[in-house]
């Protein structure tokens, strides 16, 4: 790292050259190419997959998504003349749009049953031929703005269905902007220096923004969500303000204590920024964990947020020390620098500060102080006994969306379950089958929690048939997913005997109803992983069993205490209303398994950063209580501003007004703030007191094979490389 440092700090301003060409070059890309997100996922080998790919061979115009246009006739009902030449004519417009493939409407004998009881609520389904991921936002408005044309005069429109909630949803608002000035003004109370709290941030920006132009690209060439590109935001603005962060605390200290400014660069590289590349990997490799869920769509994800946390790691050893170099004492505040001038070098005061006079009390207090953070955790984690992982819905989106107004129009005329049909797909061989499909039909009228049925007829000599099912609940309604699981297992077995039918049960709401149990069955496939690669690495580290064990046991009861959380506020529905995030419903089927992989490598650092100072300490001194009580007081302070940042950038993103992105904003600031200020700041050393000098065993067998890795050295006498230069304090002076 010295090589690098050096380099990087005495061609300065080529390197800061390089990055300006690599992030221009990467927008100017992404502007003439644009992106190619992509909302799709497979799910090879379950039901609802089965059934799609059916209707695709069988009828690729049935295979698309569908869409609901849903009428209120506010004075009157939806068959008085009036209103019928009014919608019929808006329907027989939209019927001739792009990627419409065919309209079913209330008026035809077809949707006869699309009318409600009372005759205020009907809804016309419109077919589309692709799946919403694959329709043209400008097409899908064109069908939202033919049909709300005729809105207005006792005749409410309001448009429904996946394709028309990927159209209307907000896209990103900036709110990470609110985030990144916290984040200064923070830095500015740590620091007191303008140029040392804007540098963390100028660093973290450049990393973020090569991160994400170059996702965008790679959108091309994979699978990558849209969603991508906010979480890599989110996680790179995070990771990348505390990476700089513990650099630049490092070359504050180094000028303190009277190096150059060259040499205190290079020292804060050799040092901290060792730290940051270690930890950068951690989080690299948990989230390059998600590839053996085997998931495409968040093997995506999982890939571009890695890009982006390189990108950081990468502008925190090469962009900083070049920045460095351009400002070298202004990173000390005017008041710091005038005692240097007149005192002297002086080394860190932090043990005789707060922070040493808290790590002295945890260690006095230890027991007590232990089991009131665990008791605290426990509080925090029991509601994640009562997780339950799904997709919402429409239910969820902003009260004054034409989404969430359909949602409701349909609830209120035909039950909550309309808003979410399952459609049975049927493989026949012989009229026999078509005829047990029938009976099948019969009986699942007749099944708790069914509130309608309407099968397809079926022509002689067909060889599918369909049967679309509307449950008395709605679609993220936990009595649904109850309802497929009874179809499959009890209701359609019996109906397939003695026959060759094979009927799958699908529908977008069996496809994420699937997801979350796909995701579910591979939970603890994926948290082996990344718990046995972080007590890998930890153990390279620190040459530590009960190290490695601590971390990994207190990794995982951070991540159960910020479920709890998250279970809380979005589950629950505890505030979820006041953020924007709709009522209580599931957890996202794929929140636990990302926020697992972010929350492993997230943890590591505060790991990494508090633990290395210990082990630098018991290595001088061999006394496990001073390594602790030392290593906890020369981190806390800067361990704390750092989490403090990453609160207030996650925090921002709940303003963005999407109930997935919030549920990341809370879980992850949640996470963040239980780590760093329960169990970084109590329980670990609490615990690390208690088990004293157990803490740093390991065996001599494995001591011989491990090779050795220094993650954050001592500091050694530098290369006199600057030796004619005048030291930082006659710099200041002059």
């Amino acid at each position: 790292m010295s090589a690098l440092a050096r380099w990087c700090y005495q061609h300065r301003y080529v390197v800061l050259a390089l990055w300006i060409t690599l992030l221009v070059g990467l927008g100017a890309a992404n502007a003439s190419r644009g992106t190619a997100y992509s909302d799709e996922f497979s799910l090879p080998g379950t039901e609802s997959s089965k059934a799609l790919d059916l209707l695709e061979q069988a009828s690729p115009e049935q295979a698309g998504d569908t869409g609901q246009i849903v009428v209120h006739a506010e004075n009157g009902k939806i068959t008085d003349a009036g209103v019928q030449q009014r919608v019929s004519a808006m329907l027989a417009e939209v019927s001739k749009l792009s990627h419409v493939s065919g309209v079913t409407s209330p008026y035809d004998e077809a949707g006869a049953t699309q009318v409600s009881p009372d005759g205020t609520i009907a809804f016309a389904t419109v077919q589309f031929d692709a799946l919403a991921p694959d329709i043209p936002v400008p097409d899908v408005e064109k069908v939202i703005d033919t049909a709300q044309a005729i809105d207005g005069d006792g005749v409410q429109v309001e448009l429904g269905g996946q394709v028309i909630q990927n159209a209307t949803q907000e896209p990103p608002g900036g709110s990470e902007i609110f985030g990144v000035i916290a984040a200064a003004i923070i830095l500015f109370i740590t620091f007191g220096s303008l140029f040392a709290s804007l540098m963390p941030i100028m660093v973290a920006l450049f990393g973020v923004g090569v991160g994400i132009l170059s996702i965008g690209q790679l959108s091309h060439a994979m699978s990558l969500s849209s969603i991508a590109p906010t979480l890599a935001a989110l996680i790179g603005l995070g990771v990348g303000i505390d990476y700089a962060l513990f650099i630049v605390t490092r070359y504050r200290n180094g000028l303190k204590s009277g190096l150059q400014p060259e040499d205190a660069a290079i020292r804060a590289l050799n040092t901290s920024g060792r730290a940051v590349l270690f930890a950068g990997g951690t989080v690299v490799i948990a989230l390059l964990g998600l590839l053996v869920l085997n998931v495409n769509f968040l093997a995506g994800m999982g890939i571009g947020a890695a890009i982006t946390v390189l990108a950081t790691v990468a502008a925190a050893i090469t962009l900083l020390p070049a920045a460095l170099g351009m400002l070298g004492v202004r990173l000390l505040s005017r008041r710091e620098r005038r005692a240097l001038a007149e005192h002297g070098p002086s080394e860190s005061h932090a043990r005789q500060g707060f922070w040493g006079r808290w790590a002295k009390l945890i260690e006095r207090r230890k027991l007590l102080f232990g089991l009131v953070a665990t008791a605290l955790i426990v509080v925090l984690s029991l509601p994640t006994l009562s997780l339950r992982l799904g997709s919402s819905d429409a239910g969820n989106d902003p009260s004054d969306s034409t989404t969430r107004q359909a949602y409701d129009l349909l609830a209120e005329g035909f039950g909550p379950g309309s808003n979410g049909p399952l459609l049975l797909v049927a493989e026949l061989g012989s009229d026999a089958d078509a005829q047990a499909l029938t009976a099948l039909a019969d009986t699942i009228q007749d099944t708790p929690g069914v509130a309608a049925v309407a099968a397809v007829p079926v022509q002689p000599g067909a060889t599918l048939g369909m049967i679309q099912v509307v449950p008395t609940t709605s679609p993220q309604d936990a009595k649904t997913s109850e309802l497929i699981q009874h179809l499959r297992k009890d209701v359609i077995p019996p109906a397939e005997s003695g026959t060759s039918m094979q009927v799958y049960v699908g529908g977008a709401t069996a496809i994420f109803d699937d997801f979350a149990d796909v995701l579910t069955g591979k939970l603890p496939l994926f948290i082996g992983v990344i718990v046995a690669l972080g007590c890998l690495l930890l153990l390279l580290a620190f040459r530590s069993i009960v190290v490695s064990l601590t971390a990994a046991v207190m990794n995982l009861i951070a991540a159960a205490a910020s479920f709890g959380v998250l279970v809380a506020v979005f589950q629950w529905g505890w505030g979820s209303s006041a953020i924007g995030a709709g009522p209580g419903g599931p957890v996202e089927a794929f929140l636990p398994v990302i926020m697992l992989a972010i929350l492993f490598g997230l943890s590591m650092d505060y790991q990494v950063f508090l633990v290395s100072r210990m082990h630098e300490e018991w290595q001088h001194s061999r006394d496990n209580a001073r390594a602790v009580t030392v290593g906890q007081a020369e981190t806390g302070r800067v361990i704390t501003a750092a989490a403090l940042i990453m609160i207030f950038v996650f925090a921002a993103f709940i303003l963005e007004g999407q109930r997935i992105i919030a549920e990341f904003g809370v879980g992850l600031a949640a996470a963040v703030a239980i780590d760093a200020f329960l169990i970084r700041t109590i329980l670990v050393p609490a615990v690390m007191h208690g088990l004293g000098n157990a803490n740093w065993w390991l065996p001599g067998w494995l001591d011989r094979i491990l090779p050795h890795l220094s993650v954050d050295p001592a500091d050694e006498p530098l290369p006199d490389a600057t030796a004619d230069e005048p030291p930082a304090a006659e710099l200041v002076s002059r």
